[in-house]
């Protein structure tokens, strides 16, 4: 090694290391890229003296309306009327005691400035898309942090609870601020998930591990039917976290569901990547993931097209192993299914803020020494896209009220986070995101590329209506990217909430669905929502009998693995992968 080479080396340790410790003081936000974002957004405001006027104007009218709401409460001849309209997800102001003065002034005035600083940071001529959302998004992080909501100063409803209690609310609170920091610190999940114990009362379908290599368990469940379709189903779930969201309780097990209506699941079970897989690639998942069980299954059920479902980067990733297995002529896929998966990237909602050259560049000198993407890094990101669901009404409710939220199957699921391997994320970044190569037939397989447009076979699409992780614009994109049969389903919730939509009598669920067929002229995002009417209920049992026309007969069970190719049952489900921390 030369000396040149030694110092080269040395010195992109000093980088990723300087980078590692910036992102532990940021939460792994580049301010390269922060700041980048604010200095196109200001430069280019102080060159536009329109927008200044236009905010000039704005001001002064909000100004003048708090004012006049104000010398009407005081003379207690108030209208009562609020101009500024809260979201419909916006729930720190519906109490009655926020409608009372000065409570409704306060939020009033908090609402205004919001609106002001959003109309500030919008629509500002020569800044870049990006870097508007960038700066729109931060704004609004901040003034979340300063809500009146957050203060026990001016929040009636803290107040209230407080005289109530005597001020032991804040002695409760403390006790829970010291255990979440404790839990924090040593890593352990937030109370109440004892309750459920995976094996025990979640992730309880009965089945069998009936293959394992270094990235994957692949578990076959038991049949609960006399017959079964002929076509079994693999299920691909995302590794960012742990499959069971598709078996939880058994309520709610979309797995149960599926082999009560007599078929044949599989399931893929990831690892929980380490220091030691850090160089595991998208290719791998692929090939040791996907197409490794695909093997299995042909040789459990020899002869028999395979349906294949994919939930969320397993969705994209199971259209990758579709479009490649049509280029190659593999013809054992009898379906395609993406459950909140998206193809096309050029829309990726919220989840793109954190996305440029610049947060990558960083993110990959952060991981460069782990050998993945942390946890707490990864939970962090989420959580800034929802904070006023996940951080400040939860910083409100445990900690100025003093109440715990009883955790139930689905919240203790999602505080089981996994790791990502960095090359894998690096490319997943890169090339799916960054560049958008899987939408523009730039996406490489074993060195040719692939096209979405090569899969014929009948899709089906579920998005869901407020997800923040695959907005349902970006994932019925689908329609313009392959040249099958598209059935599309969009369902009332959120990415984990509405995908996890058991059937059940009484319920405030509803979907629409339709199918677009190949000889079909294709319909923009929103005409089909118009023109879609909503069906109430599950869209589960719509899925099944989806999966049920495009199967073929009924047949006798498979046995459980095939001990004659070498895939014996190794040990009962959930299997072993599932358990790592």
């Amino acid at each position: 090694m030369t000396m040149q080479t030694e110092e080269k080396k040395y010195s992109e340790i000093i980088d990723s290391s300087l980078q590692a410790a910036t992102g532990r003081i940021t939460g792994g936000i580049s301010p390269a890229a922060f700041l980048l974002a604010f200095f196109d957004w200001f430069f280019h405001l102080t060159i536009h003296p329109a927008k200044q006027l236009e905010l000039i104007d704005l001001y002064q009218e909000n100004l003048s309306y708090l004012i006049k709401q104000y010398l009407g409460h005081i003379g207690g001849d108030a209208s009562g009327e609020f101009c500024v309209l809260k979201s419909p997800q916006d729930k720190r102001f519906v109490g009655q005691r926020w409608q009372n003065f000065p409570y409704s002034l306060w939020y009033e005035t908090f609402l205004m400035m919001q609106n002001w600083w959003h109309t500030a940071a919008t629509d500002v001529k020569g800044v870049s898309r990006h870097h508007q959302d960038v700066v729109d998004f931060s704004l609004r992080q901040f003034l979340d942090m300063i809500s009146p909501s957050n203060s026990i100063l001016t929040n009636p409803e803290v107040q209230e609870k407080t005289v109530e209690e005597k001020g032991q609310n804040f002695v409760k609170g403390l006790e829970n601020v010291m255990d979440d920091m404790r839990r924090y610190q040593l890593n352990e999940p937030p109370p109440g998930a004892e309750n459920f114990v995976i094996g025990k009362n979640v992730a309880v379908t009965p089945g069998r591990v009936i293959f394992r290599n270094r990235l994957i368990e692949l578990i076959q469940y038991s049949p609960m039917t006399d017959q079964v379709y002929a076509e079994p189903v693999l299920i691909t779930p995302a590794w960012i976290m742990k499959y069971y969201i598709l078996d939880l309780v058994p309520k709610h097990s979309l797995v149960k569901y599926l082999v009560k209506k007599g078929h044949t699941v599989f399931i893929i079970s990831w690892k929980n990547p380490k220091k030691k897989d850090r160089d595991l690639t998208m290719q791998d998942y692929l090939d040791l993931g996907i197409m490794s069980a695909l093997d299995v299954i042909s040789a459990v059920v020899p002869k028999q097209k395979i349906h294949l479902v994919g939930y969320c980067l397993g969705g994209t990733l199971t259209a990758i192993a579709a479009a490649a297995m049509a280029r190659d002529n593999d013809q054992r896929l009898a379906s395609m299914t993406m459950l909140a998966a998206q193809t096309d990237f050029t829309e990726p909602g919220e989840l793109g803020l954190f996305i440029d050259e610049s947060q990558i560049s960083f993110l990959e000198n952060i991981m460069q020494k782990k050998g993945y993407l942390d946890t707490h890094q990864m939970a962090g990101a989420f959580q800034l896209l929802r904070s006023n669901d996940l951080i400040w009404s939860r910083m409100i409710h445990d900690y100025l009220l003093g109440a715990r939220k009883p955790l139930n199957d689905l919240m203790a699921w999602n505080a089981d986070a996994t790791r990502l391997p960095y090359k894998m994320h690096s490319e997943y970044l890169r090339n799916l995101f960054l560049n958008n190569a899987l939408a523009e037939g730039k996406y490489i397989v074993k060195d040719k590329p692939i096209a979405l447009t090569d899969i014929t076979i009948p899709i089906f699409v579920v998005a869901t209506e407020r997800d923040h992780v695959s907005p349902w614009h970006s994932v019925f994109k689908i329609n313009l990217l392959t040249t099958g049969d598209v059935t599309f389903t969009l369902t009332s919730g959120g990415h984990n909430v509405g995908i996890v939509s058991m059937p059940v009598k009484k319920t405030k669920r509803y979907y629409r669905t339709s199918t677009l067929k190949e000889s079909d002229r294709y319909v923009d995002a929103d005409s089909w929502f118009q023109s879609t009417k909503p069906s109430n209920g599950s869209w589960w049992p719509a899925f099944e009998k989806w999966l049920a026309r495009h199967s073929t007969e009924k047949i006798a069970p498979p046995a459980m693995g095939c001990e004659k190719k070498g895939f014996a049952p190794l040990e009962e489900a959930p299997g072993s992968y599932v358990l790592q921390k």
